[in-house]
């Protein structure tokens, strides 16, 4: 039997898969029980553009804890603001196999209110 994790990691997989057809830089999100993560990587898939998380203190002073709708927001806000001033509009929307609902929902739409477009 193949395990959640085994899951959610397959479709991880064929959504990087598709991405890498595509040519754009990727805009990648992981959440854990307590934090949420996210990074925008180049085209190549080599190089780091921008990260931001519920790790970061100044995210941390902001909200009372890193699982939450409002600090996914949050996060998704800054990714947003640091991939625009490295130069980067246009990005694809890799949710790491997770479900576009709830903490990994609001950080997209975040970060599309913030001016990023995928």
């Amino acid at each position: 039997m193949i395990s959640k994790k085994q899951q959610r990691l397959r479709r991880a997989r064929q959504t990087r898969a598709k991405i890498l057809e595509l040519c754009a830089a990727r805009l990648t999100v992981f959440r854990s029980n307590s934090h949420i993560y996210a990074q925008v990587i180049d085209d190549s898939g080599s190089r780091v553009i921008a990260a931001a998380s519920t790790v970061e203190s100044e995210v941390r002073g902001q909200v009372k804890s890193g699982a939450t709708v409002e600090a996914a927001a949050l996060v998704g806000k800054r990714i947003a603001e640091k991939a625009k001033a490295k130069g980067v509009e246009k990005v694809a929307f890799d949710r790491s196999g997770f479900r576009f609902h709830g903490r990994v929902k609001a950080l997209a739409e975040a970060a599309r209110e913030a001016g990023l477009q995928f």
